[in-house]
């Protein structure tokens, strides 16, 4: 389970606050050069008052000093000049330390990327500057206003309200965190907590039926996945029930198997014995009782065989493919047949990269199947043969054994490579075409049956990766 600090809760609820303060940042600095415009403004427009008392005032120059220094303190400039008609009136404080330079700030230009850069250049560099605010009486645009003040109250001032809009948007930001998370967790974090802590739960004691999920009444993709996860468990449990009883059925059944296939070779050797008494009705029904049990002992063997296959991964080295098929053949009796043609169409120099012990049980099976039969339906076929060859298509390499037999029944064709099931002729145990698949399927290949209008064909599709460098 995640830690106090790491679970998704706590992940949702910083990326809302993050985003929330990313946006302000986008915000804010039209909000801050729209601050100081209007500060700005605020400043101006007690110069065009000064400016108006100039016009109504016949002797400007004899303007009592009093009623001058309480035009510039309110507005908290150091002086203010009045340009008209070409001429230009200065008013300024008394006893003024006036700058030398100062920085103009033109109030007629108002577009937006000037008025942010105006605002973030006084943040970055104002304090100790002195600026000049230039502007014009509405409708007099012959008349221009210039008020010259210190830019460190304009700059304590944005500060303030920069710190305020900050502790404002942290505010929102929490607030709309908390009310999003309240309502995120009903609909998500709770069933998503709920369906983690059931399924950890659940793989510490996937056998016990209890612990499978309740899906609840939601229609959306919380509600299907409680769903796909409660019919998951249930699988899963069943599924183990059934192995664990298949587990120790097929102990039961080795055991079994094990004592009839001793049983089966002491009957075996007694009728060999019986076969060689005179008696005529010995003599008639002796191939019989042997034949019966060369082939109990055969699906005994085959039992056994399967029960014992490895789950060890192949072991690759480099193999000359035709020798393979060539020993292959002979181990499934193809090889020296007296009635059955065996052509190995593999070319000599073909070699791959694979487990030599388990490519040639591939092939084995493959083999023995094909000599079964052919050998079952060896009167009603002319010239009977196994081929096997390889080509390069266009997925891989494609290796194919082939008879000229009569086919795959029905039957057989419907429930091939399943064990116990697949097997086309009586008797038989369909165990072979399983464990061909299996080994098939280990070396990244896929073994499949391909139709056609005569006999039986098997290919095997391998990667080319396997021919190696």
């Amino acid at each position: 389970m995640p830690g106090p600090f790491s679970g998704l809760s706590v992940k949702i609820i910083a990326t809302i606050v993050i985003v929330i303060l990313a946006v302000e940042v986008v915000i804010y600095l039209p909000s801050a050069a729209s601050f100081r415009q209007s500060w700005l403004n605020d400043r101006l427009r007690v110069g065009i008052v000064a400016a108006r008392v100039l016009d109504a005032v016949p002797d400007a120059m004899n303007l009592p000093r009093m009623l001058t220094d309480r035009l510039l303190t309110s507005a908290g400039a150091l002086a203010i000049v009045y340009r008209r008609e070409g001429q230009s009136q200065l008013i300024e404080l008394e006893n003024a330390d006036m700058p030398r330079v100062a920085v103009t700030v033109d109030m007629r230009v108002r577009d937006p990327a000037t008025l942010i850069l105006g605002a973030l250049d006084t943040l970055l560099f104002g304090g100790a500057r002195t600026l000049r605010i230039v502007g014009e009486e509405i409708g007099q645009q012959e008349r221009i206003i210039e008020v010259l003040m210190p830019e460190a109250p304009l700059r304590a001032d944005l500060l303030v309200y920069s710190r305020n809009l900050f502790v404002l948007s942290l505010i929102l930001a929490v607030i709309t965190s908390a009310v999003l998370y309240v309502f995120v967790s009903r609909i998500l974090i709770g069933p998503i907590r709920r369906l983690t802590g059931n399924m950890v739960r659940y793989r510490q004691a996937p056998e016990n039926a209890t612990l499978i999920v309740t899906p609840s009444a939601r229609r959306d993709e919380i509600g299907v996945m409680e769903q796909e996860l409660a019919a998951m468990e249930a699988d899963i449990f069943s599924m183990l029930r059934q192995r664990r009883h298949l587990a120790d059925l097929g102990l039961a059944v080795a055991k079994i198997n094990h004592d009839l296939r001793n049983t089966l070779t002491s009957a075996q050797l007694l009728s060999d014995q019986v076969a060689n008494v005179d008696d005529p009705n010995v003599q008639r029904l002796a191939p019989r009782l042997v034949h019966s049990i060369d082939r109990a002992i055969g699906f005994a063997q085959s039992v056994l065989d399967y029960g014992r296959q490895s789950a060890a991964p192949p072991r690759p080295v480099r193999v000359e493919l035709r020798q393979l098929i060539e020993d292959a053949a002979f181990e499934a009796g193809l090889v020296g047949h007296p009635g059955i043609g065996f052509v190995n169409a593999v070319p000599a120099a073909m070699t791959l990269v694979v487990d030599p012990d388990q490519f040639a049980r591939i092939f084995i099976n493959l083999f023995r199947n094909a000599r079964e039969a052919l050998e079952a339906n060896g009167a009603d076929r002319d010239a009977p043969g196994v081929e096997a060859g390889i080509a390069e298509g266009p997925d891989g390499l494609v290796l194919w054994v082939e008879d000229n037999g009569p086919g795959l029944p029905p039957r057989a064709r419907e429930n091939l490579f399943v064990a116990f099931e697949g097997s086309a002729r009586a008797g038989g145990t369909g165990l072979g075409l399983a464990i061909a698949r299996e080994l098939a399927e280990a070396h990244g290949g896929r073994l499949g049956h391909v139709d056609t209008p005569r006999g039986t064909r098997f290919e095997l599709l391998l990667p080319v990766s396997l021919r190696g460098n």
